[in-house]
């Protein structure tokens, strides 16, 4: 994940944005309420991309203070890290983690919402959200553009056009820190004909 706010973000690390990144298994695999997916390139073991979920809600600031208000932590599911290397992308790969992601928060029962904010200058990245949920705040309409996010609600529990057929087998790999849980998700396409594996990592 560290790479990708280097190379595609174009932010570089900054610790207050970038703590999960760094440690992963404190953010998303010790407390019970929060996951990280993973999709690995079966030919290498590569991880090309990644998907998160918290119930830490967006503060003020940085964020809107009705944004905030409206999505508390504890009540809110919080979309993050949701990340698909180039070469990988347009094969549904991040709708599936998605799914999964809205899948592990209705089980949950206590999330009332499901949230995120995208930078509209990541390339795809607005029109992939809008196919899935409503738009709650467009910073870009704030008097002096705010920071130029958009954020958005996805339904919970709602479908986001994951293709039926991909099939379930195999088992989660460990990935972090040896720590592994909970089924794999199963392969979806790859490139040049490869496979690529959706796992839970706890």
């Amino acid at each position: 994940m560290l790479d990708t706010v280097y190379r595609d973000f174009g932010t570089g690390y900054v610790p207050r944005w970038h703590g999960d990144v760094i440690d992963p298994a404190s953010a998303y695999l010790t407390p019970a309420r929060h996951t990280l997916l993973v999709a690995v390139d079966e030919r290498d073991a590569s991880i090309v991309a990644t998907a998160a979920l918290d119930s830490r809600g967006p503060l003020h600031p940085p964020n809107p203070r009705r944004v905030a208000e409206s999505y508390p932590s504890g009540a809110t599911a919080q979309l993050r890290r949701v990340y698909v290397r180039p070469e990988h992308r347009r094969r549904g790969l991040a709708r599936r983690l998605v799914a999964e992601l809205l899948a592990f928060a209705a089980a949950d029962g206590g999330y009332r919402a499901v949230y995120l904010h995208t930078d509209p200058a990541v390339a795809g990245a607005e029109g992939f959200w809008r196919s899935l949920g409503k738009v709650v705040h467009d910073e870009r309409e704030d008097a002096g553009g705010g920071q130029g996010v958009v954020h958005f609600e996805i339904p919970i529990g709602g479908s986001v056009g994951v293709p039926a057929e991909a099939p379930v087998e195999g088992s989660a790999r460990g990935l972090v820190g040896g720590a592994v849980g909970g089924p794999a998700r199963g392969p979806v396409g790859g490139p040049a004909g490869g496979s690529v594996e959706v796992s839970s990592v706890r």
